[in-house]
């Protein structure tokens, strides 16, 4: 059945003759932006034809976090093999697919490396055309594919090495509203898991930072939700900057003072930690309310949505959009001011192949082929790179005092806060 499918397809071997005459591509994505080695292939309907991924979480885990040397080798050992059973699950050949994606911006350059070489190869043996891709920007747009979006939407981002809030109008044009000034929440979150010792918790222990302070989180009672203070970052700036490295002291401080005041052995674990995992989240939860609903009320006073566009979206994608705390915190506050929030299906909030072909795709359907090229040698990696346009200075320049809306984070364990 799928090869009677693929049949209907017009190949084609230039990029003009695909613009022309291809009315259902198909796309390869792969992604090594970090410690995560992707492929997919993805047609013009958001059809996974195929995917793979070998993550490196348990080799990280032994090591206590990301070693760039350490992810290139990994990403070497298994590049080939993962892009070879994306297409064995998607029973076809290199000679079937239209372009190649591949991220090249922002990401660590040793593992960046390492999937566009590949790509190269891949595109050049079979005289197919190149599609660099911005990570973040496909990240954004990931939800698109299995969710009736309409441009513009605002978007959060919000992962282990970034936190942005972008308003997106399309595939070529983002415009940033805020970013992080230090930490990322995912950092954040993993490295107080880390602080924590949740590892040595059997349930914990092949979980990410992330997941292992939701999961605990939740297993606190009903007055454990305020059993620690942590103060909300940036409160005296009305703008939508992120700042995640006070928290994270904070919570480094109540830990040392904790294992003091109790005599802890080095590897025990404070007697409270899930009252501590749930205030923790709780902190980072409120600092993200707030930097979004400013956004929000931003993009109304400036008019970024028109009139002709009653539908108003907000996107939360990246690694931490999976934690359903944080996602459902946002989707109340959103709702209130009348906006539906969306994210990609959980696996593909984390870094994954099928984003960055759905983002080619993207670009081949609203014909953004400006980056598109056979020139292969033309194309080159970034570790930085800007998602778009910066309106951080507007949004200062705005100064806009909000009336917080009111948010129960931990539903039924709390009073509604904001």
């Amino acid at each position: 059945m799928m090869r009677r499918v693929l049949s209907k397809f017009t190949r084609f071997r230039t990029v003009n003759r695909h613009l022309a005459t291809q009315s259902s591509p198909v796309v390869l994505g792969i992604e090594t932006s970090c410690d995560d080695t992707g492929a997919a292939l993805v047609t013009g309907n958001g059809t996974v034809l195929g995917e793979y991924i070998h993550s490196q979480q348990s080799s990280h885990l032994r090591f206590g976090g990301i070693i760039p040397p350490v992810a290139q080798d990994i990403h070497r050992a298994n590049i080939e093999s993962v892009v070879q059973n994306a297409f064995k699950l998607a029973n076809m050949t290199p000679n079937d697919i239209d372009a190649v994606a591949v991220t090249n911006r922002p990401g660590l350059p040793l593992s960046l490396i390492v999937g566009m070489r590949y790509a190269k190869h891949i595109a050049r043996s079979y005289n197919k055309p190149l599609i660099p891709i911005h990570h973040m920007q496909a990240h954004a747009l990931m939800a698109r594919m299995t969710s009736t979006i309409p441009y513009p939407f605002l978007c959060l981002l919000v992962s282990g090495g970034h936190s942005l809030l972008v308003f997106v109008e399309s595939t070529a044009r983002f415009r940033l509203l805020g970013e992080t000034l230090d930490d990322a929440p995912g950092e954040a979150l993993d490295k107080i898991a880390r602080r924590l010792k949740l590892r040595n918790v059997a349930k914990y222990a092949q979980m990410s930072g992330g997941q292992a302070i939701e999961a605990a989180a939740q297993q606190a009672g009903a007055k454990d939700t305020s059993a620690y203070e942590f103060p909300l970052p940036l409160s005296k700036y009305r703008d939508c900057q992120f700042s995640f490295a006070g928290l994270k002291n904070t919570a480094t401080r109540h830990i040392l003072e904790r294992e003091s005041t109790l005599h802890l052995a080095p590897d025990a674990l404070l007697p409270d930690y899930e009252a501590f995992c749930a205030c923790f989240l709780k902190g980072v939860t409120r600092h993200m309310l707030h930097r979004t609903q400013r956004a929000i009320e931003y993009c109304e006073r400036r008019k970024l949505f028109s009139d002709a566009e009653p539908h108003r979206s907000l996107v939360v994608s990246g690694g931490v959009a999976c934690n359903d705390v944080i996602f459902n915190a946002l989707s109340s506050m959103a709702a209130q001011f009348g906006y539906s929030t969306y994210r990609p299906p959980k696996k593909l909030c984390t870094d994954n192949g099928t984003m960055i072909a759905w983002n080619g795709m993207e670009k081949l359907l609203a014909k953004d082929t400006a980056e598109m090229t056979t020139k292969y040698e033309q194309v080159d990696i970034s570790g930085k790179c800007p998602i778009g346009d910066s309106l951080i200075d507007d949004v200062k320049e705005a100064n806009i005092a909000c009336k917080w809306a009111k948010v129960d984070i931990f539903p039924g364990k709390e009073e509604v806060s904001s």
